[in-house]
């Protein structure tokens, strides 16, 4: 037991966040699921390609930032260490969690922002939603919010609103021309 709980505090996770010490609990398999289903998506895209895909890697800013992000990408291939990535990348995905909603919406966005993260993506499982915000003159401005409908909630849409639902299936990734991304695929095995 001893050594179980000694291995445990050894590879406990955490994040500093303004010089603030934030553990981090394990995720749930919906939270999971979600950030391995994004980090696949965007490996397979980004396979051949200069950018790189990678999911919960130690991202150091600075000596008071360090977080631990559950997908991102990285086009600038001095950063990525061998400990971590030692920089700003270029996309950074949150999945929330009840613990970490509060951080990832306010206190990691504002920094992702001020370090220069050209695109965040805000991710609920429990909602099926995507909030895509792109860095415009050194802030977050809302792109858009992606949803992925149950069949009830399908079922009770108007034609009008359906049209709207599907014209807001795929997601396009700013890094390259032609890289999108299905909702669907986001949540697949999700409940």
């Amino acid at each position: 037991m001893e050594e179980a709980l000694a291995y445990q505090e050894k590879y406990e996770k955490y994040e500093l966040i303004n010089g603030e010490m934030h553990m981090m609990s394990r995720p749930s398999v919906d939270h999971w699921q979600t950030a391995h289903n994004i980090v696949n998506c965007f490996g397979r895209y980004l396979r051949g390609k200069r950018c790189r895909a990678f999911g919960e890697v130690d991202v150091f800013f600075s000596e008071k930032d360090n977080f631990i992000p559950d997908a991102m990408i990285v086009c600038n291939p001095d950063i990525v260490k061998n400990d971590g990535i030692h920089g700003t990348p270029d996309l950074v995905v949150e999945v929330l969690s009840r613990s970490t909603a509060r951080n990832d919406k306010f206190n990691k966005k504002a920094l992702y922002e001020k370090y220069g993260v050209k695109e965040y993506w805000i991710v609920s499982p429990s909602d099926k939603t995507i909030e895509i915000y792109h860095l415009v003159d050194g802030k977050f401005e809302l792109d858009d919010v992606f949803a992925e409908y149950r069949e009830s909630e399908w079922r009770g849409m108007t034609a009008a609103e359906k049209a709207e639902a599907e014209a807001h299936h795929t997601i396009k990734v700013s890094l390259y021309e032609d890289f999108t991304v299905e909702v669907g695929d986001v949540f697949r095995d999700v409940d």
